[in-house]
């Protein structure tokens, strides 16, 4: 246990760091570089870099590199973008976006893939059911992510110069390399014998392969709901609400409560899951979301209600905490022996919900994002509903050890 919780801390303190100097630099793009639209460009080019990073690296890195030095090369591409910014243009600050977009995907695939096996692992040592512990694995995780959240606002209040960032990103990257355990060969036998036989191109095209699974079918609206209400968040709650009662420099200590709120909650619901099972929080994080954005339909903004706007941001980070546990716990319990194509989906089709959200951000009165997102909550719930009654039906073709996880049973025949 102490070795595996090693690995699960030397990930999350590495993408703290790695993100705290991303963030900071990130929700600084407009302000810094809006000569032309440079700022905004550079991030439209690093989410459609990433939607087509998604679609065929993850199996492909992850196959040849492993899992940490996946992470580790994927992280030396953040870098590359803190460096464009120190002399932004054109010809700097947009290749190395396409540069970032290239390594997100595989980070977040890798990450994944990472936390899965070691909770499997140990749950079959421990006797433990894996679910459970994939879940404690990600709570973990998000409780120590989520908090760049935190610095990165407060850098960007603050506006420390590039410098820090860029050794920030260094550290994380020198972090990941001298201690993170890889992940053996023998630890995965059986899932590196069958990778191994696979061709190029069923590898290359894996992402796409695994779209013939119903249930990632029916994924797709969840996932993408978790591109839009982050964008929502970050794009027209602070613009429309925030910024215009209360003025610019309160976005950053409302951004620090969302933060906070989002890393305390994923460790405690990352924990309470094997109590409660994960339909209730999925539920809960669906009321939160539904009644907030009800309220903000209704509510006029006005700087006398000071603590109002943070309370709105603490529960919609909340309801993201849920949402980013739980769904990436799920997709590796339904999808254990193909994780690698299914976290790239996950990350294909969140990051197609943050392009679709800021594609039509500029164009678009906030009430009528609002119903968007409101109609994008609904799908998701029908589709979700209906994935758990497909795996309570158990349907022909749903792997035996998908059912051990769903049904609580013992996990000792889970194999990776």
């Amino acid at each position: 246990m102490e070795r595996n919780l090693k690995n699960v801390l030397v990930i999350s303190f590495g993408f703290l760091l790695l993100f705290t100097a991303y963030g900071g630099l990130q929700s600084l793009q407009s302000s810094l570089h809006s000569e032309e639209g440079l700022g905004v460009a550079s991030l439209s080019v690093i989410y459609a870099a990433l939607i087509l990073s998604s679609m065929f690296l993850p199996p492909i890195l992850i196959k040849k590199l492993g899992c940490k030095w996946t992470i580790a090369g994927s992280m030396c591409c953040y870098i590359a973008y803190s460096l464009g910014n120190f002399y932004a243009s054109w010809y700097t600050l947009i290749p190395t976006s396409i540069i970032l977009g290239l390594g997100g995907a595989p980070l977040w695939s890798a990450k994944c893939t990472y936390l899965t096996i070691a909770g499997n692992l140990y749950a079959q040592k421990a006797e433990k059911i894996g679910r459970d512990v994939i879940n404690q694995y990600f709570g973990l995780f998000f409780l120590i992510f989520q908090s760049s959240g935190v610095w990165g606002n407060l850098i960007s209040s603050l506006i420390f110069g590039q410098i820090t960032t860029t050794g920030s990103g260094v550290i994380a990257v020198l972090l990941i390399a001298l201690f993170l355990d890889q992940i053996k060969a023998n630890q995965a036998e059986s899932e590196t014998e069958k990778m191994q036989t696979q061709s190029f191109w069923s590898t290359f095209l894996a992402t796409f392969h695994h779209l013939k699974d119903k249930r990632q079918c029916l994924l797709i609206p969840l996932t993408m709901y978790s591109g839009f209400e982050q964008a929502f968040l970050a794009g027209d709650y602070t613009k429309s609400y925030v910024t215009c009662a209360l003025g610019i420099h309160f976005v950053g200590y409302v951004m620090i409560s969302f933060s906070a709120a989002n890393s305390f909650c994923s460790l405690i619901f990352g924990k309470i899951s094997q109590f409660t099972g994960r339909k209730a929080l999925f539920a809960l994080a669906a009321v939160t979301n539904l009644a907030c954005i009800i309220a903000l339909l209704l509510w006029k903004p006005h700087p006398n209600q000071l603590a109002v706007f943070f309370i709105f941001s603490a529960l919609w980070g909340l309801a993201d905490a849920i949402w980013q546990t739980q769904t990436n716990a799920l997709y590796g319990v339904l999808f254990e022996k193909h994780k690698e194509a299914a976290f790239a989906n996950y990350r294909l089709w969140e990051s197609l919900g943050f392009v679709i959200a800021f594609g039509y951000n500029t164009f678009l009165h906030v009430y009528v994002k609002l119903y968007i997102v409101m109609a994008v909550l609904v799908v998701t719930i029908v589709m979700y509903g209906a994935l758990e009654y497909l795996e309570a039906k158990d349907l022909p073709g749903t792997p035996t050890t998908v059912k051990e996880e769903i049904t609580g049973s013992v996990v000792q025949q889970t194999r990776l």
